[in-house]
């Protein structure tokens, strides 16, 4: 259907190199999306990415290199999109960390590292981005927050930096909502469960059972589970909807 495509659009996507964020450059690509852009600090990853995307879909794509955490570096980044495509129309605040550790334990170090990229990326990012999209009278932002930050977590789930800074992801994506949307700028976030990705293994080797028991739907995230719900936030489909926060975890923060 029409309204669930991208065509001529312009997407920046966080950490778009692997991982969830590899997906949703996917699924954007599917979706009819004409230019993206897949930046992170590891631009390898991304150049890579860039170029399978090329050779399969008839997509423009720049990978470059970009630290959330910085805000010169965020700055950069947006000004080379606009230099390459004239516009910026979707960001996706993908870009993320965790540390593994016992909250007793947690080195302040490790807290700061997490909270820092997660969560003050997201922020850098959006600041950025808003600031274009203004100008345009139109953009769309998407924060990935987690079931995570939604409460407390499992016992082997050890990981209080990740989860606090993905609660405050979605909080952010509310209040970004409402400062927002005088500009038609739609802010929503995607709160994704349990996916296997190089940042969650170790994660689902511990606690693989406890999950897919938890989960209605019996069975961890696919390669392909959270391309449709990143395209609707991003697509005229979802024109009327600012502030949501939609799970895609087949149906574990039900319990």
């Amino acid at each position: 259907m029409e309204m669930f495509r991208l065509d001529g659009q312009t997407a920046m996507i966080t950490g778009g190199g692997r991982g969830l964020g590899a997906q949703i450059a996917q699924g954007y690509a599917e979706a009819g999306i004409q230019n993206l852009v897949l930046c992170s600090r590891k631009q390898e990853a991304c150049e890579e990415m860039a170029a399978q995307l090329r050779s399969t879909y008839d997509v423009n794509v720049l990978a470059l290199a970009c630290d959330v955490t910085d805000a010169t570096s965020v700055r950069e980044a947006v000004e080379q999109t606009i230099e390459a495509f004239g516009q910026l129309d979707i960001l996706v605040n993908n870009s993320g960390v965790s540390w593994g550790a016992s909250f007793l334990e947690m080195p302040l170090e490790a807290w700061n590292k997490v909270v820092d990229t997660n969560m003050t990326g997201s922020f850098l990012m959006s600041q950025a981005a808003a600031t274009v999209m203004q100008k345009q009278a139109q953009g769309v932002i998407l924060n990935i927050a987690s079931i995570a930050g939604f409460g407390g977590t499992p016992p082997f789930m050890e990981t209080v930096g990740y989860n606090a800074s993905k609660a405050g992801i979605i909080a952010m994506t509310k209040d970004l909502a409402v400062k927002l949307g005088r500009y038609n700028i739609r802010v929503n976030a995607l709160a994704p469960g349990f996916f296997p990705t190089k940042m969650s293994t170790a994660l689902i080797e511990h606690g693989q059972s406890y999950i897919e028991g938890h989960t209605p739907l019996g069975r961890l995230g696919g390669a392909e589970d959270l391309k449709g719900a990143a395209i609707f936030l991003a697509s005229p489909a979802a024109s009327y909807i600012t502030g949501a926060i939609l799970p895609v975890d087949g149906g574990m923060s039900t319990y």
